[in-house]
């Protein structure tokens, strides 16, 4: 199988970069230079008509978007290494759930912490403060769901986690504080500990 990875560093394609890492699949990288438009070229648009990184190219086929990737990833690969519940088990859909959360609902939320927060025609410190009061609430969502057990899917740790603390890890960055959820602040520390979490930037 050919795998060619389309990213660029620190960007949304990382948490693709950490996976490969963790599944150890071999793999080509081309480095798109998001800063100099080099994604919205004709050569990479042929490729991803989405313009935007990550991209992979499987066989010679493009899939786009991270979660999609993610998907892909663990049913792939992950299945047979423990690290992605099996199809057909309860726990490949609470896996599918929890990785839609991510990027559906928390990842828009702290998008909208971002704009609000940042210098420019959408700066707006009311708005940045209601975002703020949802991330907080979506936290106290996975702060119930770590609490009542180690990692977000079964009993050990899975990709899911990897893509879940991946966007809660983008969160504080940005500005969404998890101290106030000691359960979600242990478990981001463990997986943010991880080797495949280090210098996949």
């Amino acid at each position: 199988m050919s795998v060619v990875f389309y990213w660029h560093p620190m960007s949304s394609a990382t948490p693709i970069a950490c996976a490969l890492a963790e599944l150890a699949v071999p793999h080509d990288r081309v480095r798109i230079d998001i800063r100099n438009g080099e994604q919205r070229t004709p050569e990479y648009l042929a490729i991803n008509p989405n313009g935007k990184v990550p991209c992979l190219v499987v066989d010679g086929t493009p899939i786009f978007e991270a979660l999609a990737i993610h998907l892909w990833l663990g049913a792939r690969f992950g299945v047979a290494q423990g690290l992605w519940p099996a199809e057909g088990t309860p726990e490949r859909l609470q896996a599918m759930s929890w990785s839609a959360w991510a990027y559906v609902t928390y990842g828009p939320a702290i998008n909208r912490l971002r704009l609000a927060s940042t210098e420019g025609e959408l700066f707006s410190a009311a708005h940045a403060d209601a975002a703020r009061a949802l991330l907080q609430e979506l936290l106290d969502i996975l702060e119930q769901r770590l609490s009542a057990q180690d990692w977000m899917v079964g009993e050990a740790y899975s990709l899911v986690d990897l893509l879940v603390a991946q966007v809660v890890g983008y969160g504080v960055y940005v500005g969404a504080q998890v101290s106030g959820h000691p359960a979600v602040a242990r478990w981001l520390g463990q997986v943010m500990a991880r080797p495949a979490m280090q210098g996949e930037a």
